[in-house]
């Protein structure tokens, strides 16, 4: 395959109340048309000052049931935010799924920044970076070595192990933040990194300026920027989208979805390749079975050359 680079689906999160049976046909469309992965966001709770509220599933447990339904597509949180979870736990979680999914799971992590559903579920919103640090430390360690003894301020791990073990070198670890903070306690550890469609103004000429503060950061604790995967998402409309909903649509009327004929959409994905991107996540608009049918051309053209 001459693929320039993977292409992933996100799954819907509140664009609309979407059921299990649905989600299962997407995901399996998305595998059989040929994509490279399924993305699923973990939030909680969104709420608007000028519509009803609405909330996703919960995902952990439904990319769990996705590894079970696929065989060859990746899986993972775009990205899970690891104030939602003890840390420990979370890695066990992790190394389950990617059994199920027979080391097809990726995880992806960031601080989440929605203090909506922070404060509605009960989790503490303060010191985020700090509480991420230490969250990090033990998952990785439990993922990496398959056992930590720690006692932190946020969180405490004492003569703590998994079995059974993890895959060796799996899951994959991935950083979904610009942040230089987040970077520089991420980036010594992580296999890829991951930015919003709104941080690069949804163009491959906005992954400039981000990839240099990745590389800077990898400057910064001595790793090889080249060790370091690049991801980004992009926002995608296709006849019939209206604007897809998301969580902070603060920026959505001064974002350009990309659109157009299938070739049109192969030569800016090519583009975000030869920008130094290795994957791509589709926000698609509409998100449905339909409009994954409809982007599959792409696909075709990209595999072409």
């Amino acid at each position: 395959m001459t693929r320039p680079l993977r292409v992933g689906v996100q799954l819907p999160e509140v664009e609309r109340e979407v059921r299990w049976p649905e989600l299962l046909d997407m995901a399996r469309a998305i595998e059989d048309l040929g994509y490279d992965a399924i993305w699923v966001g973990e939030h909680l709770l969104y709420r608007w000052p000028d519509r009803e509220p609405r909330g996703p599933w919960e995902a952990w447990t439904l990319m769990s049931a996705l590894a079970a339904v696929t065989s060859r597509v990746t899986i993972g949180p775009l990205v899970a935010c690891t104030a939602f979870h003890n840390p420990a736990l979370l890695a066990k979680q992790a190394v389950t799924i990617d059994e199920v999914a027979e080391g097809r799971f990726v995880l992806g992590l960031g601080a989440g920044w929605n203090e909506t559903e922070f404060r509605a579920f009960g989790f503490p919103f303060d010191h985020r970076i700090a509480r991420f640090e230490e969250a990090f430390t033990v998952i990785r360690a439990l993922l990496r070595d398959g056992a930590i003894d720690f006692d932190g301020t946020y969180y405490q791990a004492r003569d703590c192990e998994l079995l059974p073990r993890p895959r060796p070198g799996r899951p994959r670890l991935l950083i979904g933040s610009n942040g230089p903070r987040m970077l520089r306690i991420a980036i010594p550890h992580v296999d890829a990194w991951n930015s919003w469609y709104t941080d690069t103004g949804n163009s491959p000429a906005g992954v400039v300026a981000l990839r240099a503060v990745v590389n800077e950061a990898c400057r910064d604790v001595d790793r090889d920027p080249a060790a370091i995967e690049r991801t980004v998402a992009i926002h995608v409309r296709l006849p019939g989208g209206r604007g897809r909903t998301s969580g902070d649509d603060s920026t959505a009327d001064r974002i350009r979805p990309l659109e157009g004929d299938p070739e049109t959409m192969a030569a800016e994905l090519r583009a975000y390749a030869d920008a130094g991107i290795h994957e791509v996540q589709l926000v698609l608009d509409p998100i449905d079975r339909t409009a994954i049918e409809r982007f599959a051309p792409v696909l075709a053209l990209l595999d072409a050359g």
